[in-house]
């Protein structure tokens, strides 16, 4: 058995990667302590992203691992999602640690699906997370939320989140009749959408994901150079005009100095209800190129399956609708890398500094 010290632990720990990050354990900075006393040794890990399902199998693997080093190892796995860094110049929220802009270049790719689906999934891992559908002009959250009713107001000026499956919500879908057409102008909506962020009264969350509209108008770049964003996901498909639309959103974001966490591929294949014949029909490999060109992570790939739209039309999303099938767990693996992405990014201080006051004696 192997001198038991704290370096030699360590070096351990450098081997065991992660694989959310795709980071070894000391270098993502999870080693919360090493404790060692004569031939007990007691190591605690945090994450810096929602990891319930995950923690079991970490404690497993890191305990094993150190087995060679001490007979007596107790290991202790957990996470705590902190705030990161916003663009410049923007001030971050009190309650709300991060936002994610869950973006396309068009629509008709599945954004809207993608986004609740990711939401869901991180509140299954335990993280609290607020969902804000920015399409003024076709809200869906409220549909695919299985939400009915109008928001209540105390004091008339702000509203309470809606709540379901554990996600607090906000959308215009909300406030109008499911057939009123919002007919308003670019400086209207955006105003709206501000309002609609700023006047709800948001819990403590860890994460808010805001469900933008297709393109990259006024609306994208409000919320872009308004709203303090952590970070940023693209929904593609596979197809040459998605992936062509796609990356004028990524470019976009990187204009207004928005971190680009990575892409999802969504509709990457098709599998036959009837036979199970699996077929590329809108292409194949266009989300990995994409990353590939752009430095960025494909976050992973969703099949054209017609039970996640089935389970969105009737407000129970595929994650909630079949927790343990494996458009659940894709949903999952999604969502833990995304926010695994978006812990290595440098943390939100801006808080931390006092405000300085200048004043006449």
């Amino acid at each position: 058995m192997s001198a038991l010290t704290k370096s030699a632990v360590e070096a351990v720990l450098q081997q065991i990667v992660d694989p959310n990050t795709n980071t070894d354990l000391v270098s993502a900075k999870s080693v919360k302590t090493v404790d060692i006393d004569s031939d007990k040794l007691a190591v605690q890990i945090e994450l810096g992203y929602p990891a319930d399902s995950y923690l079991a199998a970490l404690e497993q693997q890191v305990t094993e691992q150190l087995t060679a080093l001490a007979a007596d190892v107790s290991v202790t796995a957990g996470w705590k999602v902190m705030a990161r860094s916003v663009q410049p110049g923007v001030k971050a929220f009190d309650n709300i640690k991060n936002v994610i802009a869950i973006a396309s270049g068009k629509g008709g790719v599945g954004k809207s699906t993608t986004t609740v689906n990711l939401a869901l999934a991180l509140a299954k891992e335990g993280a609290k997370v607020g969902v804000l559908d920015a399409d003024i002009y076709g809200p869906s959250q409220p549909r695919m939320l299985g939400i009915e009713g109008r928001p209540e107001s105390a004091d008339g000026k702000t509203m309470e989140p809606m709540q379901a499956h554990g996600v607090e919500a906000m959308s215009i879908g909300f406030l109008i009749d499911d057939e009123t057409p919002m007919v308003w102008r670019g400086p209207m909506v955006t105003q709206a959408l501000e309002q609609l962020l700023r006047d709800t009264n948001w819990g403590e969350l860890d994460y808010l994901l805001i469900d933008m509209p297709p393109g990259t108008g006024d609306v994208q770049l409000t919320l872009s150079q308004k709203i303090p964003v952590s970070g940023a996901v693209i929904v593609t498909t596979p197809q040459d005009i998605a992936l062509l639309d796609a990356r004028k959103g990524l470019k976009m974001f990187e204009k207004v100095n928005v971190k680009v966490l990575g892409v999802v591929e969504n509709m990457s294949t098709h599998i036959c209800s009837q036979c199970g014949h699996e077929e590329h029909i809108f292409g194949a490999g266009g989300g990995q190129q994409m990353a590939q060109d752009y430095g960025i992570d494909l976050l992973g790939s969703l099949p054209l399956d017609i039970n996640i739209r089935q389970s969105v039309d009737t407000g129970k999303p595929s994650v909630v609708a079949d927790p343990e099938g494996s458009v659940a767990m894709a949903y999952g693996g999604i969502a833990r890398k995304l926010a695994a992405k978006l812990a290595l990014q440098a943390k939100d201080y801006s808080s931390k500094f006092p405000n300085i006051v200048i004043q006449n004696t």
